[in-house]
């Protein structure tokens, strides 16, 4: 029983890939990442060199995995038992520095642990998010004026100025919005919603992966809040998604923002698991 690391991608989908498609939506970062990674090259979330990982079980099996992309922290699937501690050893020997691990909480309380005793650091709690999967979308009745539209390059000023706004709110602003939108637009996975011919409210989508597409950011500026422009923007992108014949639709909330959970639940979303991000500094 060990962990192998490496930087190449093609051997992570290779070796993690079948692993990985067996939990898809559990899985959904990882599996997208390696989409993004493919189609915009190692320096997609950032400069530094993304690093992949997964524990080979005695009989030979693959029963975890991991992706870092700096500066995002460390991100783990369920983690077999006693596995924590090593996978610790294993990243000091590879010298990879970590801003912090995202998992569900056993698991990230588990690595940090180890982590915290071997580097002398320790670990703050900065998140907690709840993994949505829809289950049958109603659609916000009665529903707000206007429509929704694919957003497009024409559009780049106003989709910067908002995901930038949106990192500043949500403490996620890691990578420049300019780079951000660019992805996005590459597979035309914004869509605004207008009301008499201004857009007021906007949510994305990410690459589709093995059957999944999650759904995110959604984010409406302060002066438009509250008329309902968030609810049916994200049902219009959700009912593409239907459309396009994804076999789940997802997204993850912020456990500290209780409008948008109990938004999501009247679209028919439903609970799938809950993940923490611990955050690592002196």
């Amino acid at each position: 029983m060990a962990w192998t690391l490496t930087d190449d991608l093609n051997d992570y989908v290779a070796v993690a890939g079948e692993f990985l498609r067996s939990r898809p939506v559990q899985n959904t970062i990882q599996l997208v990442a390696a989409e993004t990674l493919r189609a915009r090259g190692a320096a997609a979330f950032g400069e530094s060199t993304p690093l992949f990982g997964w524990w080979r079980s005695s009989d030979g099996e693959i029963t975890a995995a991991l992706l870092h992309t700096p500066p995002y922290p460390v991100l783990l699937t369920r983690l077999p038992e006693h596995s924590a501690e090593s996978l610790a050893e294993a990243l000091i020997t590879y010298r990879r520095p970590l801003a912090g691990v995202t998992a569900e909480e056993g698991d990230a309380v588990a690595f940090a642990a180890a982590w915290c005793r071997l580097t002398g650091l320790s670990a703050q709690e900065a998140r907690r998010s709840r993994l949505f999967q829809l289950e049958q979308l109603r659609r916000p009745d009665p529903g707000p004026p206007g429509a929704g539209r694919e957003a497009t390059a024409a559009d780049r000023a106003l989709l910067e100025s908002w995901l930038a706004a949106f990192g500043e709110e949500t403490g996620e602003s890691v990578r420049s919005a300019s780079d951000v939108v660019e992805d996005y637009l590459s597979y035309h996975g914004l869509t605004l919603w207008e009301d008499g011919g201004a857009a007021v409210s906007l949510a994305g989508q990410r690459r589709p992966a093995a059957g999944v597409v999650r759904l995110g950011p959604v984010y409406t500026p302060a002066g438009y809040r509250g008329r309902g422009y968030a609810g049916a923007v994200t049902a219009a992108v959700s009912q593409a998604a239907l459309d396009a014949s994804a076999d789940h639709v997802i997204l993850f909330t912020d456990l500290a923002n209780p409008t948008s959970n109990a938004l999501y639940q009247r679209l028919g979303y439903r609970p799938v698991e809950d993940r923490v991000v611990l955050r690592f500094g002196p």
